[in-house]
């Protein structure tokens, strides 16, 4: 078998990950912040070590403004709807996830909140001066992705954000395909929120994700309920706790703590440099067959661990299916939940075929799946 979707989910995971997990739900079973029992008190251990953690790998100055979250969906929708007002203007682009689209999306049916989609040229670059033109100081906020999860592109993240900080305007930034993949400094960089899936490059078990939350924003919480602490009287204002009402996923907290523990040890500027190698590889490998299409940066421009391809003697789904059952390839097709990026590619009804190696990849693997493309197109 050969993993190639890992823009979607990693695997496979270290040991240590699978370990962790085993061993939370072994040993330690109890509700972190729900009592003062010994195994109690090791649950809330595992969160705030996770906490910890996170932030270090992130550059967070102060833990307690990292809230977890089941997944980035989750994360993006707490800051989208706990921080943009009725009748708002908010700017993103036109290669955001539909977790971004969506929530604005309603925001505008529900509240009228106006949105604007700074362009982006066909390999899904914003363009700068754009960007620029529309976040200015009516603008309550400013969103991107710092990766797109169709065409891999990464944004200029420091550009855009020094745009927005002249202007007085907060930013978000979607992480989950750059968070573990991508060096992050999230103090040295000024950004104001940032939402990460743990699932993806940060190597966790999927169900895990979160949100920084600048301490000089004030955000709204998404769900209220128990924390644990201060249960009389209204949703406490106290960060974590204010956002994260109920029960931890402690199990899937300990698999993140330990992929990221993982990650430190491997340093994550060294898993982008072999990423790229290696989708390089992918994509010189691809450029060689006949009838397919590449999307996303020029060859030799770093990108995230992802190249989209349109197969032009089959359907992306049917390429994607061949590649199943034939090969026992995995990999994605469809929409990949962007629909504006499908219409800069022309793709909106076609979709396209992901391929996404990870941090457990080999060239092999890679060839295996370009020599298997190869046969298809040949066959056809």
């Amino acid at each position: 078998m050969i993993y190639l979707d890992n823009a979607a989910s990693s695997y496979p995971k270290p040991p240590q990950v699978i370990e962790a997990v085993a061993g939370c739900l072994k040993d330690v079973a109890a509700s972190p912040g729900r009592g003062q029992h010994k195994m109690a008190l090791a649950a809330g251990r595992i969160v705030r070590d996770t906490r910890s953690r996170v932030a270090r790998l992130l550059g967070v100055p102060d833990p307690a403004d990292l809230v977890f979250t089941a997944n980035a969906t989750e994360a993006l929708n707490l800051a989208i709807r706990g921080w943009v007002r009725p009748g708002d203007r908010v700017v993103t682009t036109w290669v955001e996830h539909n977790s971004v689209y969506r929530p604005l999306a309603a925001l505008a049916a529900q509240a009228g909140v106006v949105v604007e989609l700074a362009r982006c040229d066909r390999t899904g670059r914003v363009d700068v001066a754009d960007w620029r033109r529309r976040v200015t100081a009516g603008t309550r906020f400013a969103v991107f992705s710092h990766a797109s999860n169709v065409l891999g592109t990464i944004q200029p993240l420091e550009e855009l954000i020094e745009i927005a900080k002249e202007a007085g305007v907060p930013v978000l930034v979607d992480a989950a395909q750059s968070a573990g993949a991508i060096d992050l400094d999230i103090a040295a960089s000024g950004i104001d929120m940032l939402a990460f899936a743990g699932h993806k490059s940060l190597l966790g078990p999927q169900g895990t994700g979160g949100l920084y939350i600048s301490p000089d924003l004030d955000v709204a919480e998404l769900t209220r309920g128990g924390t644990g602490t201060s249960s009389q009287g209204p949703q406490p204002l106290i960060r974590p706790d204010r956002y994260e009402s109920g029960t931890y996923n402690t199990p899937g907290l300990a698999g993140l703590g330990a992929g990221v523990a993982w990650l430190g040890e491997m340093t994550v500027p060294e898993i982008f440099r072999r990423e790229q190698e290696r989708i390089q590889r992918l994509i010189a490998g691809l450029a060689g067959i006949e009838r397919l299409v590449i999307h996303g940066p020029a060859p030799n421009e770093p990108r995230a661990s992802l190249v989209s391809i349109s197969p032009g003697w089959a359907s992306a789904a049917k390429t994607a299916a061949a590649l199943d059952r034939q090969y026992d390839i995995y990999v994605r097709s469809g929409g990949l939940c962007a629909p504006k990026a499908h219409e800069l590619l022309g793709t909106e009804s076609a979709g396209v075929l992901r391929l996404s190696p990870g941090a457990f990849s080999t060239d092999e693997q890679t060839d295996q799946a370009v020599a298997a493309l190869r046969e298809l197109e040949r066959r056809a």
